[in-house]
């Protein structure tokens, strides 16, 4: 197993993304070659700093970065050195079979599309986000690459997701359900009426229209909307996480009585935190393309990286791109065959 790092991308510097590989490598025997991709001077201070030295590893130089103001197309155009390109590039030329980054989101998406080309029967990639509940976790798809959404491409994310909740999360049979603002047949726009159409045809767990209030009580395990909508979702959830961590630290330290009711609470308070903590995820896949792509936060620290790489080399052991291809062409022929009739 063979996985490119893009170690510039990240907010805090290539440093913490070694170290991240560095937790990786030595957890994960099965990874036979690792690729370092970024301005070799840094990554070899980097190493050295750290004392990390295996022989698995290899430094691919790449001159220039995509920042995160950078916008992706022009970006790319312009910086044809840049670190996420060249580590695209090896899971093109067969030389890595998947690739990580902390980098643009934007730019990642971009010049994975462009460079690796979706998967045979796949209209649009898409980012798949797990996102933790009480007690369990549902996928999130799409949130953030196709903006812009046709009824197929959200049936498309509705197998992509199905596949990525049944061989990586471990459901035995996810619960698809597509976000709408009610649970009625009748509800939604005109994109999410057709949706509801197409899923209802092919081989899916699909329980029809999920609201808002349905993401958090166990009531479905993949969600699929477009990645306008699925992007404000997210950054809602994020912001909300934080803010109500803030907010309960700030009224648990206001007076002593509450004080001593936090430390009594606090097995429990750690017990949501340790639920909540997007470090145990690493990442977020983009589906559908001819190649693992693993898209980690940009703040991302070395646990999150390290997870991010252990749920690549999942993704590459289960061969879920494999799987996606048969069950989108599945799904293709259903669609063609109601079609026809």
């Amino acid at each position: 197993m063979r996985i490119a790092v893009d170690v510039m991308g990240g907010d805090h510097g290539s440093k913490v993304v070694i170290d991240g590989v560095k937790l990786a490598l030595e957890a994960n025997a099965k990874i036979t070659e690792l690729f370092l991709v970024g301005r070799e001077e840094e990554i070899k201070a980097a190493l050295k700093v750290s004392q990390f030295t295996d022989p698995r590893l290899h430094i691919i130089h790449a001159s220039e970065v995509l920042n995160m103001d950078d916008k992706p197309v022009d970006g790319l155009r312009k910086k044809k050195d840049c670190s996420v390109l060249r580590a695209v590039e090896l899971v093109k030329a067969g030389r890595a079979d998947a690739i990580v980054s902390p980098g643009n989101t934007g730019g990642l998406v971009a010049a994975s599309t462009i460079r690796l080309r979706q998967l045979p029967g796949v209209d649009r990639p898409g980012i798949a986000t797990v996102i933790p509940t009480a007690n369990s976790e549902f996928v999130l798809l799409d949130s953030g690459a196709s903006v812009e959404c046709r009824p197929q491409h959200l049936l498309h994310f509705a197998v992509m997701g199905s596949v990525y909740s049944r061989e990586i999360l471990g459901c035995a049979k996810p619960r698809v359900g597509l976000l709408s603002n009610g649970t009625e047949d009748n509800k939604g726009n005109e994109l999410t009426q057709e949706t509801f159409k197409l899923c209802k045809q092919v081989n899916l767990n699909f329980i029809g229209n999920v609201e808002g209030h349905d993401l958090f009580h166990d009531r479905v395990d993949v969600v699929i909307c477009d990645g306008f909508i699925g992007n404000i979702v997210l950054k809602t959830i994020e912001s909300f996480a934080k803010g109500m961590g803030a907010w309960l630290k700030d009224e648990l330290t206001k007076n002593p009585k509450r004080m001593l009711g936090a430390v009594l609470a606090q097995n429990a308070l750690r017990t949501i935190k340790r639920r909540m903590d997007p470090d145990a995820y690493g990442g977020a896949p983009l589906l559908g393309l001819n190649g693992i792509v693993m898209k980690a936060h940009g703040s991302a620290r070395e646990r999150a990286i390290m997870n991010a790489i252990r749920i690549t080399s999942e993704a590459v052991q289960h061969h879920i791109n494999d799987i996606i291809k048969n069950e989108i062409a599945e799904a293709n022929a259903r669609l063609a065959t109601a079609k026809a009739a």
